[in-house]
């Protein structure tokens, strides 16, 4: 070989290498769609998306070297959910990540082959996400906040509390996949507390006030606000109708008391979110998610509000006190 022909040789390969080792980088980044029915600038969201990356970077995931995170928020409804799994179709993720059950609904009809990973639903195997808690099949599973019997636990801290109730309205949107089992089991549940059970299904953010106002026309009313990305959403709203009609309530989510709510109970959603870091971990490393089981909270708080119990002429029986993992003076 010619001494100029090896020089062309060596600095062809010199050149290449570059490229070369750049679209190998380029391959070994993993792509994680998450797709959140929260808004991007709600404190619960980003508090879950923190403990989900920091989560995520303790298993030897960092953003712009190993792994790219790739948000949507707002999907709350049909429309935007099949919206943004339409558009996360067309690009090449690795792992969708969602606590939304519209998204959830919109990517088991799009896809049966990406990996998904829930976050915060109660029945996912009677939802018909998956085929069963052990043993999920096809390509999803994740992390369940809560079940339907969380209503019993409801029922009896508002008795404890409110011990005047006498009816229960409960609140969620009527699209959430678990409005008629939760319809269902408070209905058959409720009278044993001694309460009459009275459904507040609503469709729009118009309708809180007038579901709220109409209970309040009854005597003895209390609220139940189930779990529910719209409840979530709307939390000011539903909690400044309550603290307006004089109607105690009970929340599932600690933002709830936190915010002015009378009393919450409920997993630890920001906790869950990091727990799931895990599951998205194991499948960015090759697991399949239908061999991962389903996945229950483990982790449930407390919350009183003692400032809305005084605005409500309340006053706090001191052994719910003593159980209460935070009381908001």
């Amino acid at each position: 070989m010619k001494r100029r022909d090896l020089i062309k040789l060596i600095g062809g390969a010199a050149a290449a290498w570059p490229l070369a080792a750049r679209g190998q980088r380029a391959s070994a980044i993993k792509r994680v769609a998450i797709l959140m029915g929260l808004a991007e600038t709600d404190a619960e969201g980003q508090a879950r998306n923190k403990a989900l990356r920091e989560r995520l970077q303790k298993l030897g995931w960092t953003e712009n070297n190993n792994i790219e995170l790739e948000y949507y928020w707002n999907v709350n409804s049909n429309k935007r959910g099949d919206e943004s799994v339409a558009e996360v179709m067309n690009k090449r993720v690795d792992v969708i990540f969602t606590n939304s059950p519209a998204a959830l609904a919109a990517a088991k009809k799009a896809t049966r082959s990406m990996p998904i990973v829930f976050v915060q639903f109660t029945d996912p195997v009677e939802d018909g996400f998956v085929a069963s808690v052990a043993r999920p099949g096809g390509n999803i599973t994740g992390f369940a906040s809560s079940e339907h019997v969380m209503s019993t636990k409801w029922l009896d801290l508002l008795r404890e509390l409110a011990p005047r109730t006498t009816r229960v309205g409960f609140i969620q949107n009527v699209e959430h996949p678990s409005w008629l089992r939760y319809n269902r089991i408070i209905q058959e549940v409720a009278p044993s507390f001694g309460f009459a059970a009275v459904p507040i299904g609503l469709r729009s953010v118009s309708e809180i006030e007038e579901g709220i106002n109409n209970l309040s026309l009854l005597p003895g009313g209390a609220l139940l606000i189930l779990p529910d990305t719209f409840n979530t959403i709307n939390r000011k709203s539903i909690i400044a109708s309550a603290r307006q009609q004089g109607l105690p309530a009970i929340y599932p989510l600690t933002i709830f008391a936190k915010e002015g709510g009378l009393m919450s109970y409920g997993g630890d959603l920001v906790d869950l979110f990091g727990q799931a870091a895990s599951y998205v971990d194991r499948i960015l490393r090759g697991d399949k998610a239908g061999e991962l089981p389903i996945q229950q909270a483990t982790k449930f708080d407390l919350v009183l509000n003692l400032r809305t119990a005084a605005a409500l002429g309340l006053t706090i029986p001191s052994s719910l006190l003593a159980r209460a993992d935070e009381v908001i003076e």
